[in-house]
């Protein structure tokens, strides 16, 4: 109980600045028509009225929760307008990329950790790498993926969803893989451990921690870099489209349940990620 009330007390606090704001943000409509009545309204009207707007600046969370239930409960799973099939066509992409950038940040890192070549030749492109907005590199891959006949969508997506999650790993398993003392390494030197025993023996379990702390940041990486990838391919498909499509086309309640249903998406990701750690953490003794 302890562990779960701060998380609601935050939420509830979000949620009440968030009524606040769609009053104020979305009185101005309400105070043209009631001036084009020729009435006035009271402070009930008002945020009776901010509270219900079809087409409001900024849509009060009862409202995105509606939208939400409409597009996933009442919705069939196969429908073009449903949130959960757009999930999954996210999520397919998002688990693509982000075991590619695991396994990209994980190979890295073994190689800087045993090699000061690869260290001094590889590290500084990894951190140049990242000074590059997302936004003005997406379309270039998405561009490149094209010219090399590469028409399914999901390669794309997939190669800028690795692009910002073998960063995280790569930091955090260098980290890692550094951890053990050099009284520990020096015992395995004593019994004449190779460096292919020493790294499964003790480098790679006590890089545990820093591993799935790595990979809970860089499974939200994942999917943001996915959501980008949707944007500028005219996609027809995925959260990041129904985003695209609620801002030119729709009302803006369509942008705010996507992007719930992609924070929501999120919090599960990094959960599993969480349960997983406990469970390979416990079963190795480093948890009680």
């Amino acid at each position: 109980m302890r562990s779960v009330l701060p998380v609601f007390t935050v939420m509830a606090v979000i949620i009440a600045i968030w009524y606040a704001a769609a009053v104020s943000m979305n009185s101005g409509w309400a105070y043209d028509q009631a001036e084009r009545a020729g009435k006035e309204l009271s402070f009930p009207e008002l945020i009776s009225n901010t509270m219900s707007q079809d087409r409001a600046r900024l849509p009060a969370p009862h409202q995105v929760a509606v939208e939400i239930w409409k597009t996933t409960v009442e919705k069939k799973v196969t429908s073009k307008r449903s949130l959960i099939f757009h999930g999954w066509i996210t999520l397919n992409a998002t688990l693509w990329g982000f075991a590619l950038g695991g396994v990209i940040g994980l190979s890295l890192a073994i190689a800087i950790v045993y090699s000061r070549v690869m260290e001094m030749g590889v590290m500084p492109w990894a951190v140049i790498s990242q000074t590059i907005p997302i936004v003005a590199i997406a379309p270039m891959i998405i561009v490149m993926m094209s010219l090399m006949g590469i028409e399914e969508r999901l390669v794309p997506k997939a190669i800028i969803a690795a692009y910002l999650c073998f960063f995280p790993v790569l930091v955090g398993m260098i980290k890692g893989l550094r951890s053990p003392d050099q009284m520990q390494l020096d015992l395995l030197r004593t019994y004449h451990a190779s460096p292919t025993q020493s790294f499964w023996k003790l480098r790679f379990p006590s890089s545990m921690p820093y591993l799935f702390t790595s990979l809970k940041i860089g499974i939200a990486a994942a999917l943001v870099g996915t959501i980008v990838g949707e944007l500028p391919t005219g996609a027809l498909r995925g959260l990041g489209a129904r985003i695209l499509v609620g801002d030119q086309f729709g009302p803006p309640i369509r942008i705010w349940s996507a992007l719930i249903v992609a924070a929501l998406l999120a919090g599960a990701l990094v959960t599993i990620v969480g349960v997983l750690q406990k469970i390979t953490l416990k079963r190795m003794g480093m948890l009680r």
